[in-house]
């Protein structure tokens, strides 16, 4: 194996749902943590379709704080986070949401609004932080 091969880690969180597709939770790679796009999904294997928004929400973003402790880093370690969400009118209470989980981290954000999200959720959060 090569030295760059052996530098890009998939991490996959026992406590959370496996990926359902060709993909890991996390890398880790070049000393960042690279968080797949995570839905409201608990880790029971629950998908919150039709739970008010902030209650995905905050599942969406617990999930990646999960991946980034997996990874052995934290949210204070973030450096940019992008969100989807399915109605602009979302952004409001998406920052609310995320303004409490985040608490005094403000990474780089972009939230953008799509047609639709898998399984019919309202968000999806993906994340880069520093490792450790």
């Amino acid at each position: 194996m090569s030295g760059q091969e052996q530098d890009i880690k998939g991490v996959d969180v026992a406590t959370l749902q496996p990926p359902r597709g060709h993909y890991s939770h996390g890398v880790c790679a070049g000393g960042f943590v690279f968080v797949s796009g995570q839905l409201p999904i608990t880790p029971e294997g629950e998908r919150l379709v039709g739970a008010p928004f902030a209650v995905q929400a905050k599942q969406a973003l617990d999930n990646v704080a999960a991946i980034l402790a997996a990874c052995g880093t934290r949210i204070d370690r973030l450096v940019q986070v992008r969100v989807y969400i399915t109605n602009v009118d979302d952004w409001g209470p998406f920052n609310e949401v995320y303004t409490a989980w985040a608490g005094n981290a403000k990474p780089a954000r972009a939230v953008v609004p799509v047609p639709a999200l898998s399984h019919g959720v309202a968000v999806e959060v993906e994340a880069t932080a520093l490792a450790g």
